[in-house]
């Protein structure tokens, strides 16, 4: 399995050319899109070389999600703890965005490990902003305590109109994931992906991964959450995550895993569906190549049907057919 990479390889190679490059004066002005509809702009004017502006739209919230303005609750801490003074969040953010982040890279670090480090938190700014509830619930888990003014069932965008949820408990932290998908194939790829991803978990070698249970009804810790979160023609899968698992730098790695879930397995089972089609291809291309082959050669066909043996008679020969 490939697990998703937490920062963005467009925007942390930008940001590597532009430090690089910082003497001269240039003009960026990008836009692109990445996975769960998260979109971003940079840009970078040629009176000041050294400032680069950050823009972030997040996935749109359902309602049963909490944003405080227009960011998930935690985010600007988060932000502020994983940038410290090269960035300043500039309110309001540019139209259309939910943040934009102002980047002073005259001010990184001459350590080019450390800068590079820090560059590639910056590129991680999805995980950051969207991940930062997660975190702080997480976080409390690792001390065995339940964050203050959290509800019984914390619900957390994940995708445009979609969320995930939390069940905090100071002992552990019940994750529940409705797992929607538009097309008819992607459900049934998806369906029998997730029931494999839950028998691999009694494996002997991944008995400390949380665990992991599938159904195609919503568990128990859904009860009380809105009909449009508890449709999911896929099944809903329940993770169960102990102390044990957030553990120093584990927690980062379990926060992207856990906000990242629904994009890994939508990339598994595109890339399980292009496998199948390049299979399919490859068959029907040996059963032609097996059918040419039966075929009888035409041109020997036609050539023998056309020929024609003569046989030269004598004189003598000729009178005695005749004759006859």
């Amino acid at each position: 399995m490939i697990l998703l990479q937490s920062h963005s390889r467009f925007l942390l190679q930008t940001l590597l050319n532009r430090v690089q490059n910082l003497e001269k004066s240039v003009e960026l002005d990008y836009h692109w899109v990445e996975f769960d509809d998260v979109r971003y702009h940079v840009q970078v004017s040629m009176k000041n070389p050294h400032i680069l502006l950050l823009s972030v739209s997040l996935p749109t919230p359902p309602r049963e999600t909490f944003f405080l303005g227009g960011l998930p609750f935690g985010a600007i801490e988060a932000i502020k703890s994983a940038y410290g003074v090269i960035v300043q969040i500039l309110d309001p953010p540019r139209d259309g965005f939910n943040l934009t982040l102002k980047l002073n890279l005259s001010k990184l670090s001459p350590d080019e490990e450390y800068r590079h480090a820090l560059l590639v938190k910056v590129a991680s700014v999805r995980e950051v902003v969207l991940g930062a509830p997660l975190r702080v619930i997480l976080k409390y888990l690792a001390s065995r305590t339940i964050a203050p003014d959290i509800d019984r069932l914390v619900a957390l965008v994940h995708r445009p109109n979609e969320s995930f949820f939390l069940l905090p408990q100071a002992e552990k932290v019940t994750a529940v994931f409705p797992m929607r998908f538009k097309d008819s194939i992607d459900t049934v790829l998806a369906t029998s992906f997730l029931q494999e991803f839950v028998e691999s978990r009694r494996t002997a070698g991944l008995h400390n991964a949380p665990p992991c249970l599938w159904s195609h009804s919503p568990p128990l810790e859904l009860k009380g959450a809105t009909d449009d979160a508890l449709s999911a023609n896929a099944g809903f899968v329940t993770f169960v995550i102990f102390p044990r698992h957030v553990e120093g730098k584990k927690l980062d790695r379990t926060v992207w895993n856990l906000s990242t879930f629904h994009a890994y397995v939508n990339y598994h089972v595109k890339c399980s569906e292009g496998f199948m089609h390049t299979r399919m291809r490859r068959r029907v291309e040996s059963l032609i190549q097996a059918l040419n082959r039966a075929k009888p050669d035409q041109e020997k066909t036609k050539k023998a049907a056309h020929t024609r043996s003569f046989k030269r008679l004598s004189l003598k020969e000729s009178r005695t057919n005749s004759n006859s």
